[in-house]
Order: structure tokens, then sequence, then C-alpha cells
């Protein structure tokens, strides 16, 4: 199949047309204004504010107009990732789609699936004149992937609605119907700087597979950002070094896959080198598995300008990366298999006054959350330092009676002849927020096959996309 063929099905032409408008998180401003012509030209009524949410309305079609209202919810923004080599610069270009085989995928980046299609499957359903419905309010959210700060600052007086429809999930046949809460935690270690040694070495991890730091924690992948302070620790403990620099990760909410730190030492290549073989060899044996492409190379630093950190500097540093806890912290015991509270170090960066570990902390048990965050506060107090937490949201919980989902249950089995998964989620879901805002909400989060989202080889199931459509479809219409 050709993308142009692809296109001609209002969803695929729409997600196509999202695609071509930068929208990574914080870069909102072109995708809302987009959805905010699409309610002009047609009519609609709009509220846009000033982080670029959008709430759209359309008043219910002839004969149902006593019926409730339904919200359909997405988000605009999407995480930007891309492979090694890949120069497209993604705040200002749109993404090159293609077909590969039953996928649809952007050429060397993420494709925004997540949450792009719940967008377009709403345009398209809009833009329906055949399609009988209630009272429908989208609402499209900002900044989901980095907080959800959209959803936490909306202001949901527009909406009549107290039954919503998310469609921000990623595997077709499952229903979220709970999710943990969550926080982002800055930790900031002052550094001071004054040692100087011969030489400069880097430290490069590369490889790795990475993954959603919520959905994906339980699968044992590595993260290079706790690889390379398990490096660096037992480089420390055997040879004497002064840590210029340490940085991995680009999103909080993403398993890093790459993390490069600056060191110097007296030390020559070749011992170095060496040191940092013995010690990496066993690490790219236990990850032999979850990380195949783990890379890890020492190279002389030329002409470097910058002075280490002091050693006491260095070893605080290193020893707050090595101590502090990374990963799953503790499993469900009402739902098996779950993880029930986490912690993923998505973000590590050097200033010359500064490092700066950003941590996602997530449980469904807030005294756990608050315990993970005390732990690196009482770190940053021992380190001089401070922590700041940003984008707190509550977690979303089991609602035991939902019309919405035993509905949405009845749909399903018509259509597919199988049951559904009803199911908890470690990860964060705008629901939550909007649980807070809407007193009795009613809501159920779905979607399409999504493969390896939040990674340049995320991929999209196009026949997923088209039965989950129709599923849509088929549930405002018997709503």
């Amino acid at each position: 199949m050709l993308l142009q063929e692809l296109t001609k099905e209002r969803v695929f032409y729409y997600f196509s047309e999202l695609a071509k408008i930068p929208h990574g998180s914080r870069n909102t401003k072109q995708i809302s204004d987009y959805c905010v012509r699409f309610a002009i030209d047609r009519g609609f009524e709009y509220h846009q504010d000033e982080l670029n949410n959008v709430i759209m309305i359309k008043e219910a079609s002839e004969g149902r107009e006593d019926d409730e209202p339904l919200i359909l919810q997405g988000h605009l923004d999407m995480v930007c990732e891309k492979a090694e080599g890949i120069t497209k610069d993604m705040s200002i270009e749109g993404l090159d789609l293609c077909i590969d085989g039953e996928y649809l995928k952007a050429d060397g980046t993420t494709l925004g699936g997540d949450d792009g299609i719940a967008v377009a499957m709403i345009l398209a359903i809009f833009e329906d004149e055949k399609l009988s419905h209630p009272r429908l309010e989208a609402v499209f959210t900002v900044d989901e992937e980095i907080g959800m700060l959209g959803a936490a600052a909306i202001d949901v007086s527009p909406l009549k609605g107290h039954t919503m429809l998310n469609i921000d999930s990623e595997a077709e046949g499952i229903f979220t119907v709970s999710c943990a809460g969550g926080v982002v935690a800055t930790l900031r270690i002052p550094v001071s700087r004054e040692q100087t040694y011969k030489n400069s070495y880097s430290i490069d991890i590369s490889g790795l597979t990475g993954g959603h730091s919520g959905i994906e924690i339980h699968k044992g992948r590595a993260s290079a950002n706790k690889v390379m302070a398990n490096i660096l620790k037992e480089v420390s403990d055997r040879l004497e070094i002064g840590l210029i620099s340490v940085d991995g990760g680009l999103k909080d909410n993403a398993i890093p896959v790459s993390c490069v730190a600056v060191i110097a030492s007296d030390e020559n290549l070749e011992d170095l080198a060496n040191t940092v073989r013995s010690i990496a060899q066993p690490i790219a044996e236990r990850y032999k598995d979850t990380d195949p492409g783990m890379k890890i190379n020492v190279n002389h630093v030329h002409d470097n300008k910058k002075t280490s950190m002091t050693i006491n500097d260095t070893k605080k540093v290193i020893e707050a990366l090595y101590s502090l806890p990374e990963g799953v912290q503790e499993m469900s015991t009402d739902i098996e298999g779950l993880v029930q509270t986490s912690l993923n170090m998505g973000i590590l960066n050097t200033t010359e006054d500064h490092v700066e570990m950003s941590y996602c902390v997530r449980s469904s048990v807030d005294s756990q959350k608050k315990g993970l965050t005390d732990i690196l506060k009482k770190k940053a107090d021992k380190t001089g330092g401070k922590l700041i937490l940003t984008g707190d949201y509550p977690g979303w919980q089991y609602k035991q009676d939902s019309v919405l989902r035993d509905r949405m249950v009845e749909i399903y089995k018509k259509q597919y002849k199988e049951e559904p998964v009803i199911e908890a989620v470690h990860a964060g879901v705008e629901c939550g927020l909007f649980a807070g805002k809407i007193q009795g909400l009613d809501c159920v989060s779905y979607g399409p096959n999504l493969l390896e989202i939040h990674t340049y080889r995320e991929r999209m199931d196009i026949e997923s996309v088209r039965r989950v459509y129709a599923f849509t479809r088929k549930i405002i219409e018997d709503f």
C-alpha cells in the first residue's frame, strides 16, 4: 500500500496533516491553531487557552438533543526522539511518514501516534455529518508527555459531559480504568571546579533499547544513566578521576538510551579503556537480552578547556548517581503483574555550576510516591542542593459502577467476538486529572496498537486503527 492511498481515509488524512506540523511538548502552538482553524471552518464552538489547550464542541445531531453529552479526549504533543545520525530538527520540521508492511511509521523518528491518532480520529468524527451523535465535546490537551501540564491547567467549565472516551492507550482490546499518580522530581546538586589533570576522556554509552518509563519499566531494560553511574563509581574506586560533565536522556518519561561522561585523569587512554572494558563486560552480559545493541566506548577528548569538578564534588555527584534508587521499587499485591511504584532518571545534565537529575516518580500508593521524593529530598539536603517537584498528578481510582465501561464491553464483544481486557496501568493518564475536575466522571482509556512508543522505532498498526475507529463510531452512535 502507498501512503497516498492510505491518506484517502479521513483518519489517516488528518494524521498525515498533523504529522506535517512540529508538535513536541512545549511546541504546540501550530498544532493547536490547526485545530482552531478546523473548528472555525466548520462553525464549531471552540475555546483555546494560553497554554494551547483546545476545547471544541459539536452540538447533537437531530433527535439526540436530550442525550447526555460525550467527551472525546486526546493530547496534542508528542515525544521527539530520533535515531543516531538523523539530522532532522523536530522543533521546526514535520515527520516523514512511510508504510512498512502493516505499519505506519516515521523515517528515523518517533511517529507521534501517541497521541496524534486520537486527535485524527476525533477530527474525522467531528467532520462526519452522517454520524448520529449526542453533543460531542473534544478536549485536546498539551504537554501531556512532560507531566500532563495542559490537563492540570485546563478550564473545563465549557464542558457539560460527565462521560469521557480517552483515546490514549497503545494496545487494542485493553480498556484502562485506573492509573498510578506521579510527579517529576528534579534533583539539583551544586558543584565547583578547580582540578586539572593531564588528559580528558569521554565515556560514551549508546545503542540501548529504551522505552516508556511507565508501561515498560518492568521489562528490565538498561537505563543509560544508571549504567553510567555504575561505571563511574567503579572507575573512581580504582583510579583518581575528576568529573567534568555527565549528560544522558532527553525525556523524564523515557528510559534513556544514551549517556556521555567526560572525565579528567592522569591515566593514559589504554589503561583507562582497559579499566572501563573490565567494568562494562559484566554489565553488557547482564543486559544481553534486553539491550543487545549496547555500546560502551572510551575516547580521548582533544582541546578540552573545562576544568573538572573538585575531588569532593566528583565523589559527591558519582555517589548520588550510584546510590539513588532506580526502576521498579514495588509490585502491586492486588493486581498481578502491575508495577505499583517506580522511578526513572530520564534526564541527566551538567552545567558549569551544577548537575541536574530529573526523575519521573510513579506510584498508585500516594505514601510510596512521597517516600521516594523524600529519599531524593534527603540526598538534595546532604549534597547542599535542592529538589524541585513539578507536574504532580493524582492517581485515577477504579470506578466500581461504570455505565460507560459496561457499554463499551458490550459493543466490543459484538465487534470482536471476544472479551476485552480490563486493567490498571503504571503510567500517567490524564483521566485522573479530569476525574478531579469533573464530578462523577465516568471514563475509559483505550486505543489502537502502537508499538515501541517514545522511540524512533515507534509504529502504528494500520488495521488496528481502522478497527478502533469503527469501534469509537459505534460507541458514539449507541451512547
